[in-house]
């Protein structure tokens, strides 16, 4: 029963795409016009499957803000989800409007140091640098259910010599809530992030390209203080498929975890309701469909 329920749940967000996508034929303008010139901005629809930041798979279908922008001194992406909105989810995935969190936000500001001090300090293949900023948020319903971390440090942006675009930034994280770990209000461990873009080709009127990105978490005391189910490392690495139109794009998105959320793979867990295994190593998947504003 519960196969028949994942399957039903993934032909939802198929589906969802599906009737996107019908409309991509007509997405191609000559002219298009948005809100902004420079904050780029999108609403998508998202479909996860087994994502792993937890000690248990995810699975959830929920409605997501997205913007990017690259302005003079100032460079950002980040987006904001409303988990669940679309109640497809399983029961781990409570949302906005079945007492779960109602928000979950991520952000990416960094602040140009060479333009702020109007000073190059390229060298290399370094073109440009940053004070690089990871701000994580999630609003949960109270203190043990809320995330709340900072990651602040230094990035670069670095001259590949083609169309390939490519960023590396590397943090110290200030945790504040943490769901209630042990590693509450503290400095605990450091970050490495590394992005990429590799455009392919034109495709049914549209750009099709490559996104990546990786995160290395290293250094937590999190294991230490939290016993054997935690760990001081973790990986979270995505790889993105996307087809792009003036105001429609689509996504196919593989994420390869290593002890996601810092659970230890393998672990037995129980949270009252019988013991489990953790899975916190290995594939999620997600299909994206979102228009451009």
């Amino acid at each position: 029963m519960w196969l028949i329920i994942m399957k039903f749940k993934t032909l939802i967000a198929g589906a969802v795409l599906a009737c996107s996508l019908s409309g991509a034929a007509q997405a191609a303008e000559s002219d298009p016009q948005y809100v902004s010139d420079w904050w780029h901005q999108s609403v998508n629809v998202v479909g996860s499957y087994h994502t792993r930041f937890g000690p248990q798979f995810n699975n959830d279908v929920y409605l997501e803000y997205e913007a990017f922008a690259k302005k003079d001194w100032f460079d950002f992406y980040g987006y904001l989800d409303l988990t669940n909105f679309f109640g497809a989810g399983n029961s781990n995935a409570n949302g906005i409007f079945d007492h779960g969190s109602p928000m979950f936000m991520e952000i990416e500001p960094r602040f140009s140091i060479d333009k702020l001090t109007g000073t190059s300090l390229a060298f290399g293949p370094f073109k440009e640098w940053y004070f690089a900023n990871n701000y994580i948020y999630d609003m949960g319903r109270n203190s043990d259910s809320r995330q709340n971390t900072w990651y602040m440090g230094l990035g670069t942006d670095i001259d590949t010599h083609s169309d390939v675009g490519l960023s590396l930034n590397v943090y110290a994280k200030y945790q504040w809530e943490n769901y209630g770990a042990a590693n509450e209000n503290s400095w605990d461990g450091y970050r490495f992030k590394v992005k990429y873009f590799v455009p392919i080709t034109t495709l049914w009127g549209g750009n099709l390209g490559y996104v990546g990105f990786t995160n290395f978490d290293w250094g937590s005391d999190l294991r230490d203080k939290g016993g054997s189910s935690r760990t001081s490392n973790s990986i979270a690495s995505s790889h993105i498929l996307s087809l792009g139109y003036d105001h429609w794009h689509f996504s196919a998105v593989a994420r390869y975890f290593h002890n996601g959320g810092q659970w230890a793979d393998g672990q037995e867990l129980n949270f009252g309701n019988g013991p489990f295994e953790v899975k916190s190593t290995g594939w999620g998947y997600y299909l994206v469909a979102g228009y451009n504003f």
